[in-house]
């Protein structure tokens, strides 16, 4: 069974429109909710960036308002890595082997978290972060960015193809 996790860059394209939001949304229509990971601290992430673009003067009031909503109801739905002894711990080792800043650390750890708790299940680390992305794949995961044509199908082709 392949699950997908989807850390806070790529959760974000699902309220706020992007290069990348229509396979995300996709693949969310696709997939069974009990597939689809977080962590807990993305839905607060995505939140605080969608106040930001708010004050920005990126998104009106009531977009950002119908976007704060949806997010509630979407995230309610994910199953939630809790930010857990082992989720810091994985990411702080993280933070002795990678460049990686604190929350793309804790993203990642919680990642590896859940692949510890599902052992024999694909976990697909989907990201937009370029950092991330590169960090995932050196801990051994299938990373895919949403903006990527194609990067979410089930068996996507090679790069090199």
């Amino acid at each position: 069974m392949t699950c997908y996790f989807i850390e806070a860059t790529a959760f974000a394209k699902l309220f706020v429109r992007e290069q990348g939001t229509e396979p995300l949304i996709r693949l969310m229509e696709s997939v069974e909710d009990n597939r689809k990971l977080i962590a807990a601290s993305t839905p607060l992430e995505v939140y605080a960036a969608i106040r930001r673009r708010e004050r920005s003067g990126g998104i009106a009031a009531e977009d950002a308002a119908a976007a704060l909503e949806s997010l509630r109801t979407e995230a309610a739905r994910i199953v939630q890595e809790p930010l857990n002894p082992a989720v810091l711990e994985a990411a702080r080792q993280l933070l002795d082997r990678s460049p990686l800043r604190w929350p793309e650390a804790l993203q990642l750890g919680a990642a590896l978290t859940a692949r510890e708790i599902f052992p024999g299940t694909e976990i697909v680390f989907v990201s937009s972060s370029p950092a991330l992305l590169e960090a995932a794949k050196a801990e051994g995961f299938r990373a895919a960015d949403p903006a990527v044509e194609g990067a979410l199908e089930e068996n996507p082709e090679p790069p090199d193809a």
